[in-house]
Parts: structure tokens; C-alpha cells; sequence
């Protein structure tokens, strides 16, 4: 099994790195899972016998990587679900886009639909049924104009199935590499990284802020200061 990076951890949650292309959780390929991976690191370096209780508090889209918090004891569980639901639940991701974006810094709005069968969301208009309100905010960091291509960072206001993806799709900048939404860079990497995550620690209540960068590689190279 691949070897766990844990970035913080305490008696009550663990925060660790997501690489792309695991699940979040067990999945119908079968593939081995963050869940899985984060109950067997405990399990072994604990000792601990029998089934080992971790809760899942939010997910990453199989293909993109990222920090991801677990909870350790079902009081975690809770309270950082509750910060979720209550939006106290800071995501900040770093984006490599086609093109390049006519303002530095902007709100996108939208309605989305997801198709179930399709396992795709899709913009539409408020008065679709079952469609939900969604809302993200970027920044350009930095542009590259020989690849013709920008890094973002985006802080998402609401969580919403592919959110990032089809937004950034239907605005006319695709994430570079993404498979469903993209324009281009097909065969490599979605280049989508949860850089950034903040929370209020379920016990403590001290606001706790974790990042973690991808690698500076491929698509990834942009981060590089040359």
C-alpha cells in the first residue's frame, strides 16, 4: 500500500495529502481508498484490534489531489460536519487554466444541474428542477503566455458536485488536463490541488490552517519562480 503523508495529527482528527487518482472512499473499481488508507495507518500504528472508527468529513474528486481531514473519534465527526453545513469550513484549491483571464480577481454565479447517469454537472438556468445555487471565487496568480496558460486560486463559497470543473469550463477557461470539462491537455493530469484547507478544531475551537502544495512538475510548474 501506498505510503500515507500525514500532515498534522492529534487524538481527535488527522489531516493528510490526497494524490490524485485515489478515491475518496471505497468505490465500485475497488481501488484502494484515503478511508482505507487513513483506518490501516491507524490501525497499525496504534495497534489497535478489530475495526478502527474514522469519519469521513468531505471528498476530493478521484482525479484531483489535495489536503483532506478525517476525524478520529465520532464527536469529531460531528462538529466538523456541522462546520460544513454551517460554511465554517474554509477550501482554497489551485487551478491551472486555459487562456487568459480578462480580470485578475472575480465571482462566477451559477445554477447546476448534476446528471446522475452521467456522473456530469452542467450549468442551467435557476428555474431548472433540482438545480442548486453555486458560487466560487478566483484570483490569477500567474500567467504563462507561451502555454497560453493561467494558475488560479479559487475559494469555494458552496460545495457542489464537480463545482471547480464546470464552472471554470462554462466561463470559458477548462481546467488543463480534466478529462469531462476540459478543452486541453487530454491524457495528462487534472491540474486541481486542495492547497489549502482551514477549520475549527472540534474540540479545541482554535482555528487551525493546514497547505500542502503539489509537486513542481508537469502542469505543475507554473508554481516555479522562473
Amino acid at each position: 500500500m501506498q505510503k500515507l503523508n500525514v500532515i498534522y495529527e492529534d487524538n481527535h482528527i488527522i489531516v493528510v495529502e490526497k494524490m490524485p487518482n485515489i478515491p475518496s472512499q471505497s468505490d465500485k473499481t475497488e481501488d484502494i481508498d484515503m478511508l482505507t488508507m487513513v483506518k490501516q495507518y491507524i490501525k497499525e500504528k496504534y495497534n489497535k484490534p478489530g475495526n478502527v472508527y474514522v469519519g469521513l468529513i468531505h471528498r476530493l474528486d478521484r482525479p484531483v489531489g489535495g489536503i483532506m481531514v478525517f476525524a478520529k473519534t465520532s464527536k469529531a465527526a460531528g462538529r466538523l460536519s456541522e462546520q460544513v453545513r454551517n460554511k465554517e469550513f474554509g477550501k482554497e484549491y489551485l487551478a491551472v487554466v486555459d487562456g487568459k483571464l480578462e480580470d485578475e480577481k472575480g465571482i462566477l454565479q451559477d445554477y447546476l444541474y448534476k446528471d446522475e447517469r452521467n456522473n456530469i454537472s452542467k450549468v442551467v438556468s435557476k428555474e431548472k428542477k433540482n438545480s442548486k445555487f453555486a458560487e466560487l471565487e478566483y484570483e490569477v496568480v500567474k500567467y504563462n503566455e507561451i502555454k497560453n496558460l493561467s494558475l488560479l486560486k479559487i475559494k469555494l463559497h458552496t460545495g457542489r458536485h464537480h463545482q471547480i470543473r464546470v464552472q471554470l469550463s462554462h466561463f470559458g477557461h477548462s481546467i488543463y488536463g480534466d478529462q469531462k470539462y476540459g478543452t486541453r491537455g487530454e491524457g495528462k493530469q487534472i491540474a486541481l490541488w486542495a492547497y489549502k484547507l482551514k477549520i475549527l478544531h472540534p474540540i479545541t475551537k482554535e482555528e487551525m490552517v493546514f497547505e500542502c502544495l503539489p509537486e513542481p512538475v508537469g502542469t505543475w510548474c507554473i508554481l516555479k519562480n522562473n
